[in-house]
């Protein structure tokens, strides 16, 4: 699809996505009208899009169309009976997915640039990101979060990169197809290769198709970067028609290695190998060994296109992260608030393992809410007691939604207890994050960290534990979320 040059007004269906906001600012920024709609509206999105000046309506209702837009965005929450979405297809109003959208506006004329993989998506395209703008190549970028350094997940620099998150989510209802199949990479990463999105694929072996196809899209003259630890991904990798470079930790054949890591309270520190021959070394504030394979992701894509090792270590050194990802919400006291998007089981063990290996000493309280498609159901019943198991204290909210799951497969959140204490940790179902915040005002100590663990705001847990907490002897040290 080509995007007709006479379009001036768009409107977007699902605004608040992780995509979908910072896509509507873009367009905004490139002189578009922008405005939109979304029933679960919260932060940070909804602050981020009340700053750049998009109006969004909230709760879908024909009228908002009233303005004519020449053009809508449909965001893959929406489905045939949305009452917007069925007043759109009546009038005969152009209609893109969020992938086609981003395909046509910004990625046309430039070098793609597609990270991908079931995690470490975010965090790899925000090292990329910040790497280029570091080395001064103007980059232009689209992330699924907000990132530190910037302040905000996308950019348009006017450089000849774009830099995007490839999400392996499906791009609409009428395009039931991964999203990253549409962002012609001329350049592709794969971090990890895991069963996800229980609601879009039936099996693992239709995400592995997914990627395969990603592979295919590469040009020859492209090149994959791909981490060879993991024998999902040296599958995918198999057949590939373009030049690969690997990454890992635990392959020795891995073009790309990491050796001497080392955890500090705030800091990790590693050797950068090539061939087996010392490049740099690196430090970050990044925790634990799945962002180093992150960061030699980041460093292998930096490398091919000629960025030099001092921009790489000065971009490493500066590197702030981003929302969502182990973010310190705030403390009190001794007392210590996260906040992670994780929710497979996977990356909630990663970030647990990797917060332990930097705070050995400290009492942990995971906080979970089985919120996401996945989550709901019980495909990883076991795994996420496995994961969870690496907290001292686990609090489980209930299942959000589970209307969404059929009765059968809905996780069991007084089973996921059990198993839990059957692995020696203490472990609780609660009613409501209210109910949370009630018991930890009485369990937590000086000294604690809070981690909690959810795709959604949680029922604006964090702020409730920042007003709620009581102070240690130390002195109470109130940080809001705005202030850290």
């Amino acid at each position: 699809m080509l995007v007709d040059r006479t379009i001036q007004k768009i409107y977007f269906l699902a605004i608040c996505g992780t995509a979908m906001a910072p896509l509507a600012v873009m367009l905004h920024q490139k002189g578009y009208k922008v405005w939109g709609v979304d029933d679960d509206v919260y932060p940070p999105m909804s602050n981020f899009l009340q700053e750049n000046h998009i109006p969004v309506h909230i709760g879908y209702n024909p009228a908002h169309l009233d303005d004519s837009p020449d053009l809508v965005v449909v965001g893959n929450a929406i489905s045939r009976g949305n009452p917007e979405i069925e007043e759109i297809l009546n009038r005969r109003i152009s209609i893109i997915s969020l992938p086609d959208a981003i395909r046509e506006f910004l990625i046309r004329d430039h070098r793609s640039i597609v990270v991908t993989g079931t995690h470490g998506k975010t965090t790899t395209t925000a090292l990329l990101a910040w790497i280029f703008q570091v080395a001064e190549r103007k980059p232009n970028f689209l992330a699924g979060g907000l990132l530190a350094n910037f302040g905000k997940g996308f950019q348009l620099a006017g450089g000849t990169d774009v830099i995007l998150e490839g999400d392996e989510y499906d791009s609409a209802y009428f395009d039931k197809v991964a999203k990253f199949l549409r962002y012609q990479p001329e350049i592709g990463v794969i971090n990890h290769v895991e069963y996800d999105h229980a609601d879009i694929y039936n099996s693992f072996a239709e995400v592995e198709t997914a990627f395969k196809r990603f592979v295919n899209l590469i040009p020859g003259n492209g090149l994959l970067v791909a981490c060879s630890d993991f024998p999902t991904v040296r599958a995918v990798i198999a057949r590939p028609f373009c030049p690969v470079q690997t990454f890992g930790l635990t392959d020795a054949t891995a073009d790309w290695r990491a050796e001497e890591i080392r955890f500090a309270e705030d800091q990790t520190f590693f050797r950068v190998l090539l061939h087996g021959k010392p490049q740099c070394e690196v430090s970050m504030v990044l925790p634990g060994e799945y962002n180093v394979r992150n960061a030699l992701a980041a460093i292998a894509v930096s490398r091919h296109v000629q960025i030099d090792w001092d921009a790489i270590r000065r971009a490493f050194a500066s590197f702030r992260g981003v929302k969502r990802r182990m973010e310190l919400k705030g403390q009190i006291g001794d007392i210590r608030i996260y906040d992670d998007f994780g929710h497979h089981p996977t990356a909630i063990r990663e970030t647990l393992q990797g917060f332990k290996k930097h705070h050995p000493a400290t009492r942990v309280w995971a906080l979970f809410e089985p919120r996401t498609a996945t989550t709901r159901r019980n495909v990883f019943q076991k795994e996420l007691a496995d994961a969870l198991g690496l907290a001292n204290r686990v609090l489980i909210a209930p299942v959000h939604r589970p209307d969404k799951a059929p009765v059968e497969q809905t996780l069991s959140c007084d089973r996921l207890v059990n198993d839990l204490l059957a692995l020696q940790v203490f472990a609780q179902c609660c009613e409501s994050p209210d109910a949370m915040v009630d018991l930890l005002c009485k369990e937590c100590r000086p000294g604690d960290a809070i981690i909690t663990f959810s795709n959604g705001p949680f029922g604006g847990i964090h702020q409730k534990l920042l007003d709620r907490l009581p102070g240690t002897a130390t002195g109470r040290t109130d940080r809001s979320i705005a202030q850290v």
